[in-house]
């Protein structure tokens, strides 16, 4: 299992939309957590499974002061909430000067994300909305500790290039001088296009032609459909069948994808956990769920 990390460039391309799809239809017990600095939005958009709000005071702002004291990653399941339907969410800041309790943390939240994987009790892959991160962003600390990180972007010509060369200074941070061959380096790096379901599959070859071209050590991994009424419906302010629309339809094949070409070498990974710790003296471990 793995953590995989979603940001995006510049704008509001729908980070958080292309989490919650991508975590609402994943093949795994998954954990969703809203890491962007800038706060979460999922208070605003989501109702918890009881029907009230969920807390804004359980999530990233109460699990700073345990991973303070060090993190088990079982530890996590203390911080989380379900949505009404069902998805576990660890939900994010509510405004941008609370990231400043989290100063120094993240590098230890991203080990604990990608170490749930390992857990003997409740293991599951996490799913990060790490929201923009241009700039010195702290939510880029996690990025280290991902399997893969995936860079939304809608298909404009501005926003293309924004991601080409965003893709391109990640890979030099994230991989040093190598950066022809994303699948040969770890965090895998790929880009997921908010587009028009009508011509999706021509842009998607195109824009992976660019990245390839331009050296950048990313590749479009799959398109999610530009579905307003959709999102709409994932956020709960609109009726309808959610799994019929084009964005949960898009979602699927995005995972399905992206468990074809990934999959076995993260399950490898978390078979050969076990035989490592067998190696090594029992440890407590934190509050499991």
């Amino acid at each position: 299992m793995a953590l995989i990390a979603l940001a995006a460039d510049k704008g509001s391309p729908g980070v958080t939309t292309a989490a919650v799809a991508l975590a609402a239809v994943w093949p795994r017990r998954v954990l969703l957590a809203e890491t962007d600095p800038a706060g979460g939005d999922l208070v605003y958009r989501s109702a918890a499974a009881h029907g009230g709000p969920l807390n804004p005071n359980t999530g990233m702002l109460s699990i700073a002061a345990t991973a303070r004291r060090g993190l088990v990653p079982d530890q996590l399941w203390d911080h989380v909430q379900p949505l009404s339907g069902g998805l576990e969410v660890l939900v994010g800041l509510g405004i941008a000067e609370q990231a400043a309790g989290l100063a120094g943390l993240w590098p230890t939240l991203g080990h604990a994300f990608a170490s749930l994987a390992d857990s003997p009790n409740a293991p599951a892959d996490v799913i990060a909305d790490c929201g923009r991160i241009s700039g010195d962003t702290p939510a880029a600390e996690l990025f280290p500790h991902a399997s893969l990180v995936l860079l939304i972007s809608r298909t404009e010509p501005e926003a293309l290039a924004r991601v080409r060369d965003r893709a391109a200074a990640l890979a030099g941070k994230l991989h040093g001088g190598s950066r022809g061959a994303a699948t040969l380096n770890s965090p895998v790096i790929g880009v997921v296009l908010v587009a028009d379901p009508g011509n999706a599959a021509k842009l998607a070859g195109q824009v992976n032609d660019m990245l390839v071209h331009a050296q950048t050590g990313a590749r479009v991994v799959g398109t999610l459909a530009d579905d307003p009424a959709g999102a709409e419906q994932l956020a709960g302010r609109r009726r309808g069948r959610l799994d019929k629309s084009l964005l949960i339809r898009s979602a699927r094949k995005v995972t399905a994808d992206v468990y074809q070409q990934y999959g076995a070498a993260w399950a490898a990974q978390t078979q050969a956990a076990p035989q490592a710790h067998a190696a090594r003296p029992p440890q407590g471990h934190g509050a499991g769920r």
